[in-house]
C-alpha cells in the first residue's frame, strides 16, 4: 500500500477517477446534440409530430448529461491549480489558453442557447428555436474540439520550446494544430456520435422489445441505423489511423499497447499479440496468444515492415509506460467494441434490407433488439478505455519529451489528496446512482404524445384578448 503515501501516485488516481467519470456525460450530450439537431429539422421540413415528440423526449436525456456533466468537469479544471500547480505554471502560456477557449467559447455558448432550446418550444418562433438547438450543437462540440487540442499538444508538442522550465510559444496555430490533433478530434468527434447513436438506439430497442410504441421508436432506430452505416466504419478507419500516427510520434505508447519488449525489425514480417499476460518484472509476456506476420497488415498493410516497431527494452524503465498490461487490454476491449458496433449496425441494414424493420414486424425481432439494448453501454467503455490507452500510455510523460508527470505535481501532503480523492469518490458514486434512477424515470415514463405542437393550426385556439380592469368595490378597509 505504499502508493497511499506517494502524492504523484493519488493525484494521478484523483485525475484518472473525476477524469473517466465525467467523460461519461459530454459524450452523450456532444453526440445526442447533433441527433437533436437532425429530428427537429425533420420535424420542421415534413411538419410530422412524432418528430416533434422525438425532440421533446431526448432533449430530456440531454438536460440531464448536460447537468451532470458540467457539475463533474468544474473540479477537473480546480485541479490543474490544486494538484497540478507545477504543469499549470509550466504550460499555462498555451494550455491555459485553450482550456479558457474551451470555457468562453464552447461552454458558454452552449449554456447561453440551453434554455431557449429547453424551454422556448412554445415561447419562441420555431426557426429560432431550431437556431438555439444548433447553436447549443455547436457549442457541444466545440468542447470536444478544443479538449482535444489541449490533449492532443501535451503527446505531440510543437509551436513553441522550453525556456527555464516554462514553455514558451512561438507560433501558437502550430501549437493548436500539432501532429496528432486533427485525427484526435476526429477520433473523439466519432466516438462520441457513435456512443450517443448506440444509446439512443438502445434505448429504442428497449420500448421495441418491451412492445410499448414500437411505430414510434422506430423511427428513431432507423434514423441511427442509417447514420451508423457511415460513422462506425468511419470510425474503425480514422481509429487505424490514430495508431498510425502513434507508430511514428510515440513509439514507446505503441510498444506498450502491443506488449513488445523485443524490437521488430524493418524489412521483416511481425507476429502481432492478440492475447498476452504481460509480466513487467520480467520483461517479458508470461503467455500469448498471436497472429502470424500481422504486425505488418496492421500498420502498414503490408506484410513487412518499412521501420521497426521499437520495443519496450529500447527504453530505461524509468523513460518508458508502465501498468502494460492496463494500457494493452484497453486498446484491445477498444477495438472489440468498435467492431461489435459495426457488426451490429451491418446485421440492422440487412433486416432493414429484407423488411423484417417495418413497424408492424419490428417487435419480432428480438434477437436484434437485445443486440441493440448490450451495445448502449459498450461506446462509454470504449471511449473511456481510449482514454486510459493515450493518458497512461503517454507516460512518464505529461507532455511527451518535455515535462515529466512526477515534476508536474504539487507538493501537497498526501493525506490531502487521499482525503480529496475518498470524497470524490463518494460524491461520484452518489452522483451515478442519482443519475441512472432519474434517467430511468425518463426512460419508463416514455414520451409525452399529449404536448402542444407550436404553429399547429388544428390544436385549440389560446384566448390572447387582454383582460378587462374590473374595480374592486369593497370597503377601503377591506381593501387594505
Amino acid at each position: 500500500m505504499e502508493f497511499l503515501s506517494d502524492t504523484v501516485v493519488l493525484s494521478r488516481m484523483q485525475f484518472a477517477l473525476t477524469a473517466l467519470f465525467h467523460m461519461l456525460w459530454p459524450v452523450l450530450t456532444t453526440g445526442m446534440a447533433i441527433y437533436l439537431v437532425i429530428v427537429e429539422g425533420v420535424w420542421l421540413k415534413t411538419r410530422n409530430p412524432e418528430y416533434y415528440y422525438h425532440a421533446r423526449f431526448w432533449s430530456k436525456l440531454y438536460i440531464l448529461n448536460f447537468g451532470i456533466g458540467v457539475a463533474t468537469g468544474i473540479p477537473m479544471e480546480f485541479q490543474f491549480g490544486t494538484n497540478w500547480a507545477p504543469f499549470s505554471e509550466a504550460v499555462g502560456n498555451f494550455f491555459g489558453s485553450v482550456i479558457g477557449f474551451e470555457a468562453s467559447w464552447a461552454f458558454m455558448l452552449e449554456a447561453a442557447f440551453l434554455g431557449i432550446m429547453v424551454f422556448g418550444w412554445e415561447r419562441v418562433n420555431p426557426t429560432i428555436h431550431y437556431l438555439s438547438t444548433i447553436l447549443v450543437a455547436t457549442g457541444a462540440n466545440l468542447s470536444t474540439f478544443w479538449i482535444l487540442t489541449a490533449n492532443s499538444w501535451m503527446a505531440s508538442p510543437t509551436g513553441g520550446r522550453m525556456v527555464n522550465g516554462k514553455f514558451v510559444v512561438d507560433d501558437y496555430f502550430q501549437a493548436m494544430f500539432s501532429p496528432s490533433m486533427p485525427t484526435s478530434v476526429l477520433h473523439m468527434f466519432l466516438g462520441t456520435l457513435e456512443t450517443s447513436l448506440f444509446v439512443i438506439g438502445g434505448i429504442s430497442a428497449w420500448y421495441i422489445l418491451n412492445n410499448r410504441q414500437p411505430a414510434f421508436f422506430s423511427k428513431s432506430l432507423k434514423i441511427v441505423i442509417a447514420a451508423a452505416i457511415a460513422i462506425a466504419p468511419l470510425q474503425i478507419y480514422v481509429g487505424h489511423l490514430s495508431a498510425e500516427q502513434v507508430y511514428y510520434l510515440q513509439p514507446s505508447k505503441l510498444a506498450a499497447m502491443e506488449a513488445q519488449w523485443e524490437t521488430a525489425p524493418a524489412g521483416q514480417p511481425a507476429n502481432w499479440s492478440l492475447v498476452a499476460i504481460p509480466n513487467e518484472k520480467t520483461e517479458k509476456n508470461d503467455w500469448e496468444i498471436s497472429v502470424p506476420n500481422a504486425l505488418g497488415y496492421i500498420l502498414e498493410f503490408k506484410k513487412n515492415l518499412s521501420e521497426p516497431v521499437r520495443g519496450l527494452k529500447e527504453w530505461t524503465p524509468e523513460d518508458r509506460p508502465h501498468l502494460v498490461g492496463l494500457i494493452y487490454y484497453s486498446f484491445r476491449v477498444m477495438i472489440a467494441i468498435g467492431f461489435f458496433m459495426a457488426g451490429v449496425m451491418l446485421l440492422s441494414v440487412l433486416q432493414w434490407i429484407t423488411g423484417k424493420l417495418k413497424e408492424d414486424n419490428i417487435a419480432q425481432q428480438k434477437w436484434l433488439m437485445r443486440a441493440w439494448i448490450l451495445t448502449a453501454p459498450l461506446g462509454y467503455i470504449a471511449v473511456d478505455s481510449g482514454w486510459i490507452v493515450r493518458c497512461v500510455g503517454r507516460q512518464p510523460w505529461s507532455v511527451y519529451g518535455l515535462l515529466r508527470t512526477r515534476d508536474s505535481a504539487s507538493h501537497i501532503p498526501a493525506s490531502n489528496v487521499l482525503t480529496s480523492l475518498t470524497l470524490f469518490t463518494a460524491t461520484y458514486a452518489l452522483l451515478f446512482v442519482a443519475t441512472l434512477y432519474f434517467g430511468s424515470r425518463i426512460i419508463r415514463k416514455g414520451p409525452s404524445l399529449d404536448l402542444p405542437i407550436p404553429g399547429d393550426e388544428t390544436q385549440p385556439a389560446v384566448d390572447t384578448t387582454p383582460a378587462q380592469f374590473v374595480p374592486d368595490e369593497r370597503p377601503v378597509e377591506a381593501q387594505q
